[in-house]
């Protein structure tokens, strides 16, 4: 099947055949992809407890302990979350996947998602699902929770000092922690050109003629940056524009919504409904479209090959479409374009990244109004080009929880989404 669109390149699917037969039927879903699942061990609460990001800070380190064995797999508890890897592959993994949760989540939001990830790339990865951020500590905002994940993740590669590649992996609120913390772990190198046998002085003059092409060689707490995935993450955040689904867009509703989310969210309410004015700045994630001073938010997303956004077309009551895929309302597909794939049948959109440069623009009615806050998010976000993957369960029993369905939160109870999870390995780059 190929998708189209005007001035976007044309992604063809190629069906992958799968033993239905080796798989499970699961539980509410409806016959969709499944694979062997275990239940993995968990501390008690009060020892997670003692291996926080609080304790790593103090220690320097991750408080590792015994990996467990889970059929092939290897689990090991750290002071921030669960490392999953292949202990048997034939090569140690390079690549570290950071997994994040979103708001009133843990880690456990991504155990199916981890498990899928190292039974397909075994050689490849190893997955850390974060734990820094879990349940109301989700409530202290984007920033606090971003540097806690920046935390984390350092003490997880001093750990594991033979990993090359980084990639994140984040749903709702997380995606933004995410974008957050790699603006706090995000570096730039000077790699200057030598000629070899030349002097120093023969260098220099040498890189003054010919012009460095790749002057800096950009990293994320070191490592190459790779993949840069979010799930159902209210990217322009939930003001207004049907950007909370439940509110059902009633305008009284939504110019509400701002003065009380920090009565149930907290801190991450404000930065959600762009309601923060810390000493006297503009809203958080205005402030993330751009570069800052000490945070290069922007050229740290810069710097991966890849930026995917999944979004939930219909049915997430929590994230809208246009701002978990990162479009005005008048850039959402129409209903005719939407379309099933047999390899993923709830991938029902694909709009493959624009060349570096060519960003999304506003209709012009929405240049000849006052820009407002919204569009000023999407002009900062699309100065580097997205890759958009529409998601829609409008036929699966699952259909009203969507927002969890997307990532496989809980198998039994949104086992439908596996095939987004499959979609996202299969394209993982490398």
């Amino acid at each position: 099947m190929i998708l189209l669109k005007p001035h976007f390149q044309a992604q063809i699917l190629i069906p992958r055949q799968l033993n239905f037969a080796e798989f499970p039927s699961p539980g509410l879903g409806l016959g969709l992809v499944s694979r062997s699942r275990s239940r993995i061990g968990l501390q008690s609460k009060s020892k997670k407890k003692l291996c926080k990001v609080e304790f790593l800070k103090e220690m320097g380190a991750g408080c590792f302990k015994e990996a467990k064995d889970i059929k092939g797999l290897k689990v090991e508890f750290d002071s921030g979350g669960q490392d999953y890897f292949d202990d048997a592959a034939s090569v140690s993994p390079e690549h570290l996947v950071i997994m994040v949760n979103g708001i009133i989540g843990s880690s456990e939001d991504w155990k199916y998602a981890a498990e899928q990830f190292v039974k397909e790339r075994p050689d490849k990865v190893i997955v850390h699902r974060s734990e820094c951020n879990y349940s109301k500590l989700t409530f202290d905002g984007v920033d606090l929770m971003g540097n806690r994940l920046a935390e984390e993740v350092k003490g997880v590669i001093r750990h594991r000092p033979g990993v090359r590649k980084i990639s994140f992996v984040a749903h709702s609120l997380g995606g933004l922690v995410a974008r957050y913390a790699i603006g706090r772990l995000y570096e730039e190198n000077l790699q200057l050109q030598s000629t070899g046998n030349a002097s120093p002085n023969e260098d220099q003059a040498n890189s003054l003629m010919q012009p460095i092409e790749h002057p800096f060689e950009a990293r994320i707490a070191g490592l190459e940056p790779m993949n840069f995935i979010t799930v159902a993450t209210p990217h322009l955040g939930s003001r207004g524009h049907k950007q909370l689904p439940f509110l059902c867009g009633l305008p009284f509703l939504e110019r509400k919504a701002p003065q009380t989310a920090h009565l149930i969210a907290g801190r991450s309410g404000k930065h959600l409904f762009l309601t923060d004015h810390d000493e006297g700045k503009p809203p958080l994630l205005l402030r993330m479209v751009n570069d800052t001073d000490d945070l290069k938010f922007m050229s740290a997303l810069r710097a991966f090959k890849r930026r995917v956004a999944y979004a939930n077309v219909n049915f997430d009551q929590v994230v809208g479409w246009g701002t978990s895929s990162i479009r005005r309302q008048s850039e959402l597909p129409k209903s005719n374009l939407l379309v099933v794939d047999k390899k993923y049948p709830h991938i029902v959109y694909i709009e493959k990244s624009a060349s570096e440069g060519v960003h999304s623009r506003a209709s012009p009615a929405v240049i000849e109004r006052n820009i407002d806050l919204e569009e000023e998010m999407i002009r900062g976000l699309t100065q580097v080009p997205w890759e958009r993957v529409d998601v829609s369960f409008h036929k699966s029993r699952q259909r009203y929880i969507a927002h969890n369905t997307i990532l496989v939160k809980t198998y039994w109870l949104n086992s439908d989404g596996a095939d987004v999870v499959f979609h996202m390995i299969d394209n993982f780059l490398l």
